[in-house]
């Protein structure tokens, strides 16, 4: 390693020279701590006596061989500062830890080797292919009859028939590097290299994400880049000083009781593009979706305080090397600010992100299935905003984790009205969700219909399937995540503006919407009625004369509704609406979406003199 170019933030591999390394000659421990006046390990390897290490060739670097250390030993560092004071730490460049509350690190024998290799070959960004993604906590989503967790290998197991059942080609794990606290859902950490121990190790994640790949499924991991636990084993004032920190409160402390990473510093930005690193070589993952990045942005996550120009040099050029080592790897931004060109290349003074979740689409989204029908029509532009800036970055859209926690409700209780009215508007909302652009991300449970908020020491409730409204909702998402899928239209040239055309969105009074998706020499058309009311042959100006599929509706009796998908409840006539030239008179139930598909073109009826003048 380049040891200026670590103290300058040019740095992706920091962890192959600090961390405990295993070798011929035993086990080299190696540590950065510049203020401290003495480092100490002791393990397993040694019956658990401090032993020094010596000040290394390069400045602040400590380091030792321990002949007796092998695979598997837990160790400790203690760090005396420059005062006197000792404090035992654990290995910040450790690659595992032993399970809470314990905060050893252990070493380990980082062997394994791959079977994704036409996977990996491949594998690309998704611009133009569809991205269907299932955002889980892997502690949670189900346990074992006991109450514990299954390790990474049985959950692949498990998890892998559903997501292929269920039309998910993406899983999004919430952060899997070690953390203190549970309900801190691995968003604060103190092993940023280390696979937390809860569900086994590294070589068995290394393994669910290589039968992911085997499967066709691709695997996306959380990542925090901004802020770290507090706890004083971790990286708080590791070497006695504020090392990876802020040294003043004011922007030392986060929000969330955490310390704030502080960017401008070399030796942190090498460390922290180095863990992102080490999880897309290491594990192989597809993606990483970077935490919270407007605190970044901003200093302390206020735009009133201004732009931490600082941090945002230290992204665009964290997301530029990454891109170079991993040109196929896919970079994610949870972004809830109007911050320009986060998607846009670094070449072009953007960020560097490939994508950036559309908070704006999600919030406005909920604000109005939220809202009672009566109100909706003043309400009726929250659902067509979404499309007058985005194409101006690159957009996800999620449901993520965060909206089914803290009193938020979970997103079918969010749905206006009783238990029975629920049901038909989440089916329209998920309909809106795969029928508009944008790649997919939705929290577990939410495709069956949890009416409970998420607790991360719970499983799902899995028995709401015995419940028919939920067995059928549940049944409905899987069609709907198939369709996604395998028509063209839904994901490919969804970042082209060409590709998507608004039918009907004047229709305030109706509460109804029409649009078209063409990619691929295809047409999938989506009419949506977001009242209470049914509406008799409701006219949608079409701009041709089709023969039109029906692909979804979901007031079909299979989803439980109460339409027979047999029954002719739509037609299309040669005669202009609203400045188009031929018109689909279609039946719209109370709170229900209809896909259509573009069979064919057919050839317009010349119209006789006297048709044409009445």
């Amino acid at each position: 390693m380049d040891f200026q170019k670590f103290l300058s933030g040019g740095v992706f591999d920091a962890y192959e020279y600090f961390g405990a390394h295993m070798g011929k000659d035993g086990v080299t421990f190696r540590i950065y701590a510049p203020n401290a006046k003495k480092v100490e390990v002791q393990g397993d390897f040694n019956g658990w006596v401090l032993e020094e290490l010596k000040p290394g060739k390069e400045s602040g670097v400590f380091e030792c061989v321990m002949q007796g250390a092998k695979a598997g030993m837990y160790y400790k560092y203690c760090i005396t500062d420059r005062q006197g004071r000792s404090v035992m730490h654990c290995d910040p460049y450790g690659m595992l830890m032993e399970l809470r509350p314990g905060f050893a690190s252990r070493i380990v024998d980082r062997t394994y080797r791959f079977q994704d290799q036409a996977w990996m070959k491949q594998r690309d960004k998704n611009y133009n292919r569809p991205m269907n993604i299932y955002e889980l906590h892997a502690g949670s989503w189900r346990k074992k009859e006991d109450n514990t967790w299954y390790d990474y290998e049985e959950l692949a197991k498990l998890l892998i028939p559903y997501l292929k059942r269920m039309g998910f080609n993406y899983i999004e794990f919430l952060p899997l590097s070690e953390h203190p606290a549970d309900c801190s859902w691995g968003y604060q950490n103190t092993g940023f290299f280390a696979p937390t121990s809860r569900y086994g190790s590294p070589g068995q994640l290394k393994k669910l994400v290589d039968l992911c790949h085997q499967n066709g499924i691709g695997v996306i991991t959380d990542f925090v880049p901004v802020h770290f636990a507090t706890d004083d084993y971790g990286l708080l004032h590791f070497d006695g000083t504020p090392l990876y920190e802020f040294p003043h409160p004011d922007t030392a402390y986060s929000e969330w009781g955490t310390m704030n990473f502080m960017h401008s510093r070399g030796e942190v930005q090498s460390f922290l593009q180095s863990a992102a690193d080490y999880w897309l070589t290491e594990f192989h993952f597809d993606g990483i979706r970077m935490d919270a990045i407007s605190r970044a942005i901003y200093w302390n996550g206020d735009p009133a305080r201004g732009v931490n120009e600082k941090a945002v040099e230290f992204l665009r050029n964290m997301n530029a090397g990454l891109h170079r080592r991993h040109p196929s790897a896919m970079l994610m931004a949870e972004d809830s600010t109007d911050f320009p060109k986060v998607t846009a290349p670094t070449a072009y003074d953007g960020l560097g992100f490939d994508y950036k979740w559309d908070m704006g689409f999600m919030n406005d989204t909920l604000r109005f299935f939220q809202t009672a029908p009566v109100y909706r029509p003043y309400d009726y532009h929250k659902l067509s905003f979404s499309m007058m800036y985005f194409y101006s970055d690159l957009f996800l859209l999620p449901f993520s984790h965060d909206e089914v926690v803290h009193g938020k409700a979970t997103i079918i209780q969010k749905m206006w009205g009783d238990y029975e009215y629920k049901f038909p508007q989440v089916k329209a909302f998920y309909a809106y969700l795969y029928t508009h652009p944008g790649k997919k991300l939705n929290f577990m449970g939410n495709e069956f219909g949890q009416f409970r908020e998420w607790d991360e020491n719970r499983q799902q409730d899995w028995e709401l399937l015995k419940y028919p409204l939920h067995d059928a909702f549940h049944h409905f998402y899987e069609t709907l995540s198939h369709l996604y899928l395998t028509e063209p239209a839904l994901h490919d040239g969804e970042y082209n503006s060409e590709c998507f055309e608004w039918l009907e969105v004047d229709a305030a009074d109706f509460v109804t919407y029409a649009y078209e998706r063409r990619a691929s020499g295809e047409t999938i058309l989506m009419v949506m009625n977001l009242s209470d009311q049914f509406w008799k042959d409701f006219k949608v100006g079409i701009p041709f004369l089709y023969e039109l599929e029906e692909l979804l509706h979901t007031d079909w009796e299979r989803y439980g509704g109460n339409t027979k998908p047999e029954d002719e409840t739509w037609r299309v006539e040669d005669e202009p609406h609203r400045e188009r030239p031929h018109t689909l008179y279609v039946d719209l139930p109370p709170f229900c979406a209809r896909i259509f598909k573009v069979k064919r073109v057919k050839k317009s009826r010349k119209k006789t003199k006297a048709e044409a003048e009445s």
